[in-house]
């Protein structure tokens, strides 16, 4: 199965300068594939789940604020079809479904979720960008050429 990055997220600088308001969007495009597998402390990726890296953890305990936590979105677009998309916010709808670890959060709609199944999120900090990223998605068949979206397994 061929992984797919995912979208960049630049809160690390904005974070400082910018309060986040409840659904603030905080990535629109994808950064770079990640180097490195992602580890995550969960032995297996199991059937309908959002792993969440290490990275990724401390990250979200760093950036979040109270009952924020970070939402995980896939919306139609790009060059392949689908698209990631990053916000944090504070309001769990009936149909989310919640992935904990380690005190941090990611939710996920039911929607979204069958798209993302088995992946695994990261926090990936590079030279000139730190992103969350969705990397191993088994939904995802490819992504385009410009790293921007990605196809899903018919």
């Amino acid at each position: 199965m061929a992984a797919v990055r995912g979208l960049s997220l630049t809160a690390a600088a904005l974070r400082a300068v910018t309060p986040w308001a409840r659904g603030r969007l905080l990535a629109a495009s994808r950064g770079p594939q990640a180097r490195r597998e992602a580890s995550s402390s969960s032995a297996e990726a199991g059937e309908g789940q959002i792993h969440l890296t290490a990275s990724c953890v401390q990250r979200l305990l760093e950036i979040t604020e109270g009952s924020e936590f970070l939402r995980l979105e896939v919306e139609g677009g790009g060059c392949s079809g689908f698209q990631y998309k990053f916000s944090l916010d504070t309001v769990i709808n009936p149909d989310d479904r919640v992935f904990e670890q380690g005190g941090a959060r990611v939710v996920v709609d039911s929607d979204s979720l069958a798209f993302v199944k088995g992946a695994q999120v990261d926090f990936i900090q590079e030279l000139i960008r730190s992103s969350f990223q969705v990397l191993n998605n088994p939904q995802a068949q490819q992504g385009c050429s410009c790293g921007s979206s990605f196809s899903i397994k018919l």
